[in-house]
């Protein structure tokens, strides 16, 4: 079972929670809610979406509480619920449009992209560290996205949600090993969609 600095696990907040402790539901939100959004909002990348997700999984901890095994582990289950969460919502979802260097930057659609602003000699180092931070952060988010299934979801768990090897393979099935290949395999990757920026990096450190 997980252990908190509190001394109490969230599989004893959620046995609690069963006999009908209100408080200690309370307790399992206030720890998981934000890692849980962060792990949604990085899946569907909506905040709005995302904050209703975090609160469908939620609505289904309690719907379900019954269901929960003394022996299983509250993150494991609640990623699982999460996930699926993703995965229904994902199908629907139409192709989405992600900024690139080409694009105009600000509300100005006719100012300089953000290719140019890079590469205009006018602006500060410090104006530069931020617009390629910017856009670092931006391909990292298209990166992810473009990552194999498999791949993405291992990460996003692991990454955001926290989640051990071990129990990411109870969620999706799969033995431990392989849930670690898809880890180093989805990190291999982001390095090298980011490879391109390390040169540009360290002259501007």
């Amino acid at each position: 079972m997980a252990s908190e600095p509190n001394g109490v696990s969230d599989e004893v907040l959620m046995l609690q929670f069963q006999g009908g402790d209100r408080s200690a539901f309370t307790d399992l939100v206030r720890r998981h809610k934000i890692p849980i959004f962060n792990f949604i909002l990085r899946q569907v990348r909506a905040k709005s979406t995302a904050e209703d997700l975090t609160q469908d999984v939620f609505v289904r901890v309690v719907r379900n509480a019954a269901t929960f095994k003394h022996e299983a582990r509250f993150t494991t289950w609640a990623y699982s619920i999460a996930r699926n969460l993703c995965i229904d919502h994902l199908r629907k979802m139409s192709l989405r449009r992600h900024p690139s260097l080409d694009q105009a930057t600000g509300k100005d659609k006719d100012g300089p992209t953000l290719g140019e602003r890079v590469a205009d000699g006018h602006h500060s180092a410090a104006a530069d560290r931020q617009v390629v931070s910017a856009d670092i952060g931006a391909r990292i988010v298209v990166a992810v996205d473009k990552l194999p299934t498999e791949q993405r979801e291992v990460f996003l768990l692991r990454q955001l949600g926290k989640v051990p090897f071990k129990e990411i393979a109870k969620m999706t099935g799969v033995p431990e090993n392989t849930v670690k290949s898809r880890m180093r395999y989805a990190l291999e990757r982001l390095q090298g969609a980011l490879s391109e920026y390390e040169d540009y990096a360290r002259a501007l450190r």
